[in-house]
């Protein structure tokens, strides 16, 4: 990596491959710059040029401060993110184009999650005309212990060894059999444990020891409300591209740097301690609190977890990432490591997260769906 003080010098090549786009750029004007020290804010005239390192060392991409609006457009054209105010170095997240849509790939999505939900209701939900392997999972479970906290515990340290465990092999799994194939395996595993979990804590939520009784103080339930509508855009970053999670698009392991990542590097971690914390308040018991210590306990590692697997793929690119954000909400923008740009509401006013917006008002209002069907499972 050259010093802050050495500048690298770059000449024109008509074949560069946009790593977004994978196709020759058709026009792209290199200058000499300088790389802006890690530990050292941006300042107004520092910028970048983006280049090519290596598949394992990432893309560093960027949008120059000081770039024109040519310049910008042709950085979008070849698949670059221009977001105003700021350089960017990962991906720009949410960012959704009606145009670029294809309705054969949302047919084919369509046709997938159809295909999911019935499997998933075949082999694991249904008990009395398919195989109900979901209630023989949680009735051995349940073996282990009569005390459900242990149980819970025990369930979600199930759920969180998969699912991390898939997630660090990802890397492997895809050379061997492929990105789409991997995405399958992955989901084809964690989504029945996801289940399992979530259903047993909504049967058994009010189980265990009370420990405090808070629901009747004014305002909690509209604070609780609201922290549990906020958790969901932190929750959810891989609604950014649906199609990926469906394996229609070939999945990839992203580095996104704009929108709610600004705020934190880590939103799903920080939604679901909002979500616990919430939950936890409002119930009160020992279910609840030991349901929390699960959860929270698997997303802080998925934090280094996270932050290794980026760094493995991406390199210096996500060194400089890391470095101007953070892992505590806004302590980025606080300390001035992170700038936000004037208009840096618009990196919300996307489709992806007015799809979360309607998404968690639709889940607010069928918690009584959810719960009776929960229960008629019996686990």
């Amino acid at each position: 990596m050259a010093s802050s003080s050495s500048p690298i010098l770059l000449t024109s090549n008509p074949n560069f491959i946009s790593s977004n786009h994978k196709k020759p750029c058709k026009h792209l004007t290199l200058r000499p710059t300088k790389i802006p020290n890690f530990n050292t804010q941006f300042n107004k005239n520092s910028s970048l040029i983006s280049f090519q390192l290596s598949r394992r060392k990432g893309v560093i991409v960027s949008a120059s401060l000081g770039e024109t609006e040519t310049e910008k457009e042709e950085k979008k054209e070849n698949g670059f993110p221009a977001t105003a105010g700021t350089s960017v170095i990962g991906e720009d997240s949410a960012f959704f184009d009606l145009g670029e849509q294809k309705i054969i790939s949302w047919v084919y999505f369509t046709g997938i999650l159809g295909v999911v939900l019935f499997a998933l209701d075949v082999i694991w939900i249904d008990s009395t005309n398919g195989f109900g392997l979901g209630k023989a999972f949680v009735d051995s479970v349940s073996k282990v212990s009569e005390s459900h906290e242990i149980v819970m515990l025990i369930l979600i340290f199930i759920f969180a060894a998969v699912h991390s465990g898939l997630a660090s092999l990802r890397e492997s799994g895809e050379k061997l059999i492929g990105e789409r194939a991997f995405r399958v395996l992955f989901a084809g595993i964690s989504l029945p444990l996801a289940v399992s979990t979530v259903v047993y804590f909504i049967n058994h939520r009010y189980d265990g020891t009370q420990l405090w009784q808070l629901q009747t103080l004014p305002g909690l339930h509209q604070l609780v409300w609201i922290s549990n509508f906020v958790s969901f855009f932190f929750l959810y970053p891989s609604t950014f591209n649906l199609l990926e999670v469906a394996a229609v698009d070939k999945p990839k392991l992203h580095l996104w740097e704009t929108g709610i990542m600004r705020i934190t590097r880590h939103p799903q971690m920080v939604g679901q301690v909002m979500w616990c914390l919430a939950h936890t308040i409002w119930i009160g018991n020992s279910v609840a609190v030991a349901t929390s210590i699960g959860l929270i306990g698997h997303h802080l590692f998925g934090v280094w977890n996270g932050d290794r697997r980026l760094s493995s793929r991406y390199g210096e690119a996500f060194d400089i990432v890391k470095s101007r954000t953070s892992v505590v909400p806004f302590a980025a923008i606080i300390d001035g490591r992170q700038k936000l740009p004037k208009d840096y509401y618009k990196e919300f006013i996307r489709l992806p997260y007015l799809t979360i917006t309607g998404l968690t008002l639709g889940a607010y209002l069928a918690h009584p769906l959810m719960q009776a069907a929960s229960f008629r499972l019996h686990w």
